[in-house]
């Protein structure tokens, strides 16, 4: 048998030390490394805006998808403050003051929480803000409202948050998931 010369042989090493080291380079940061891959979060970022007369408002939440899962009465429990849909809490942020139902919202930004049974829903209003969406303080409460119910003419996957018939000073905001479509009118105050 014949070995290969020195110059093929050195070049062998180095081609499969290189490629030993570019496998594993690629697999795992270096211990203590502030490059690590930031996590990926499965429910994407979404936004969900609209301009009245007197006020800006901005919802940001994050939208999960059912999977095959069931939602109501399932994956979201009847009868238990939900956070409204994944990772960090949702937001909203008024540029104005607003009337949604029978609560009163001045200029700022709350997290909203909403209360699915099946009788109803409500909408929840609460003043602390940047938290996870799983850490609900009922004390800081601003308020809750009775939410319409309806339902999807085809089930919705992803999660959605919009604003529909939007006219003047008032607009509605909607909870779409599976069959569920739950909404409150929002009026701009002057």
């Amino acid at each position: 048998m014949r070995l290969p010369s020195i110059p093929t042989f050195c070049c062998l090493v180095v081609i499969a030390v290189g490629s030993f080291h570019t496998a594993f380079a690629q697999t795992a940061p270096a211990q203590g490394s502030t490059d690590a891959p930031k996590p990926k979060y499965v429910s994407q970022p979404a936004k969900a805006d609209v301009i009245l007369p007197n006020a800006t408002i901005t919802v940001d939440y994050s939208a999960p998808s059912a999977h095959g899962r069931t939602v109501f009465g399932g994956l979201v429990p009847y009868g238990e403050v939900w956070r409204t849909g994944a990772n960090a809490a949702t937001t909203l942020k008024t540029t104005g003051t607003l009337q949604i139902g029978g609560l009163t919202l001045p200029t700022g930004t709350y997290t909203l929480y909403s209360l699915p049974s099946q009788d109803g829903w409500k909408l929840v209003v609460n003043k602390q803000t940047g938290q996870w969406g799983t850490v609900y303080d009922k004390s800081q409460d601003l308020g809750r409202v009775a939410m319409e119910t309806g339902s999807n003419s085809m089930p919705v996957e992803t999660f959605v948050i919009d604003f529909e018939k939007t006219v003047g000073q008032t607009t509605e905001l909607h909870l779409k998931w599976a069959g569920v479509d739950a909404s409150v009118q929002i009026t701009a105050q002057k």
